[in-house]
């Protein structure tokens, strides 16, 4: 009788257990479900702030919910690859999550001409000044001083650099087109410039000099797998993005409202997308800082980095040919100021091969300046 109350117990607890750990799936198909059959009447007068708080803040819950949970199953994939590939599998999915956004909110209404741009931007200070500087901060206050392989930092910023002004910078300049966009020629350039320079890397980075993204001492980068199997772990990280990508529309009409009929910055509709992707990998990187696993931490800031400037711009561009739409990349003068100054910085930063708090403290400002500036220019 032990044992049959024993086996009962434990295929008892074993579904509410799965579902414990994966309850973003009930609730992310439950909330895309609701929307997809009354979200036009929910969304359709949106004129009531608590309504539109209400509506907005469900939305967000829900999409950051799977977020998380697809970032987790991605972080899982990435122990058992290994380092350079688990770092890479995590960008791509964050960058896949972002693109998928971008274009949802795109297609889904008018007032987005900017979105791209002010979503990349917004990435590039998240990452570049807040996760830097949060992982420098944590990870220096506990001890004192981290160090990291050199060649991963320097190979990641001598590609963020160049795509990061040719792509956000240089269309503010050129005189082909009116505004700041790019003719059709000068997009097709871009767009196989960025996609050729980041095959190379990834060429460097998983073939060529793998080891310049592997942390100098490997007891540094140890971590263990937890239980399930690789291709349970792939199912369930597609799983939590369907509801992402569904969802992603309907969350695109409350931002539209509010930053063309409210008033909101400009940047809030970029803001609001960077969050949603960065916030669960964020928290990933500053753990592994205080783990002192500095490395992985720096090769998924840099390498989110990266890839939202090498694959969301020809992405981008490629929508705007498809649909018909202007996409605005250039940056105005404060952006471009705070742009630089960012790239800047990384690059004295990361021209030490240790790290410490006050190099984590320039960057947290930085960041701090970028939210004063969204809100006030």
């Amino acid at each position: 009788m032990v044992a049959n109350a024993n086996g009962s117990r434990a295929r008892g607890v074993a579904t509410p257990g799965w579902l414990r750990r994966e309850w973003s799936l009930p609730v992310g198909y439950a909330t895309t479900l609701a929307f997809l059959a009354f979200g036009a009447s929910w969304l359709g007068d949106l004129a009531h702030p608590a309504w539109l708080a209400l509506m907005f803040a469900w939305l967000f819950a829900a999409i950051l919910a799977c977020a998380f949970s697809l970032v987790r199953h991605a972080d899982e994939l990435a122990v058992r690859l290994g380092e350079p590939f688990g770092t890479l599998v995590l960008t791509l999915a964050m960058s896949g999550m972002e693109m998928m956004m971008i274009s949802a909110v795109m297609l889904a209404g008018h007032g987005s001409a900017t979105l791209a741009r002010d979503t990349m931007l917004a990435i590039m200070m998240i990452v570049l000044n807040g996760l830097v500087g949060a992982c420098l901060l944590a990870g220096g206050l506990r001890y004192h001083e981290q160090s990291y392989n050199l060649y991963s930092a320097n190979s990641f910023l001598a590609v963020i650099v160049p795509l990061a002004v040719l792509g956000l910078v240089l269309p503010g300049f050129t005189v082909t087109t009116p505004g700041p966009t790019l003719s059709v020629k000068q997009s097709i350039f871009v767009i196989v410039m960025s996609l050729g320079l980041y095959g190379v890397f990834l060429g460097i980075q998983t073939l060529r000099h793998r080891d310049y993204f592997v942390a100098p001492d490997e007891k540094q980068s140890a971590h263990a797998a937890h239980g399930g199997s690789t291709i349970g772990h792939v199912v369930l990280l597609l799983a939590n993005g369907i509801p992402i990508v569904l969802l992603a529309k309907q969350i695109a009409k409350p931002i539209n409202y509010a930053t063309s009929v409210l008033g909101a910055p400009a940047a809030f509709g970029g803001l609001i997308v960077a969050v949603l992707i960065l916030a669960p990998e964020s928290m990933a990187a500053v753990r592994a800082a205080l783990a002192n696993q500095l490395q992985r931490s720096i090769n998924v800031a840099l390498g989110t980095a990266l890839s939202t400037i090498s694959l969301t711009i020809p992405a981008v561009l490629a929508i705007g040919f498809a649909t018909g739409q202007t996409i605005v990349l250039g940056l105005d003068n404060v952006d471009i100021v705070l742009l630089l100054l960012t790239l800047v910085v990384s690059m004295l930063t990361f021209s030490l091969s240790r790290t410490n708090v006050l190099l984590g403290a320039v960057h947290v400002l930085l960041f701090l300046a970028y939210l004063m500036l969204t809100v006030e220019k």
